[in-house]
């Protein structure tokens, strides 16, 4: 009889062992679980170096229309991005990849001033900035031109998807009472590629991404 109650007493023991261990066990693999699933605090934004990147896209855009390099408005653009012209109508990145790899826009000049970059965090920001067009025209499908040359205060929208920075929004208004620019004349003979805005105009025009202007007085 002594026998078997030690016989259970000590199967009772190594049961409560068991079971204390298991829990422990448990508890220390939930601190760690939680442990791994905490958030790390995210770094701090390099402001100098977005701003500097988002300012070279910005300033891109002469070359990208003169060269009519479609792959670019391709790459910058996003194609989920929204774009609101002058006359509160809409445009879409295949509007814009066609028209800046027909070459339906030429200009004198775009001059760019006030760029101001709001970085909201490492991967995204907001742009707003002014526009100046000179001699700017549009060829539309049925051959007649449009001028869309004017002042503009354009804000967009960047965020960087996978390492590359893309437009996902775009807003321009033109500036009332802005006198028109003047035609300046470039030192080479063709068109002034200085600092250009990402001017989409309205899609009655149906102008490139560097041309959000307000949707001008047809010419003959």
């Amino acid at each position: 009889m002594k026998k078997l109650w030690r016989v259970l007493t000590l199967t009772a023991t190594g049961l409560f062992v068991l079971a204390f261990c298991g829990c422990e066990s448990q508890q220390n693999m939930n601190t760690a679980s939680t442990n791994r699933n905490m958030a790390m605090p995210e770094a701090t934004p390099d402001r100098a170096a977005i701003e500097s990147e988002l300012t070279r896209i910005e300033n891109d855009w002469p070359r990208i229309i003169k060269e009519r390099d479609s792959a670019a408005v391709q790459r910058i653009e996003a194609d989920d991005v929204m774009l609101v012209y002058p006359d509160g109508s809409l445009g879409s990145k295949q509007r814009d990849i066609t028209d800046i790899g027909s070459g339906a826009l030429s200009a004198d000049s775009w001059e760019v001033s006030e760029i101001r970059v709001n970085v909201l965090d490492n991967n995204s920001a907001v742009v707003s900035l002014r526009n100046v067009v000179t001699n700017d025209k549009y060829k539309m499908a049925d051959g007649r031109t449009q001028n869309t040359s004017g002042q503009f205060r354009s804000v967009d929208t960047f965020t960087r998807r996978n390492g590359l920075w893309q437009l996902v929004g775009s807003a321009t208004v033109q500036i009332p009472g802005a006198p028109p620019p003047a035609a300046k004349a470039s030192p080479t003979g063709s068109p002034a590629a200085k600092a250009t805005p990402v001017m989409k105009a309205s899609p009655a025009m149906k102008s490139s991404p560097a041309m959000k202007a307000a949707t001008p007085a047809k010419t003959p």
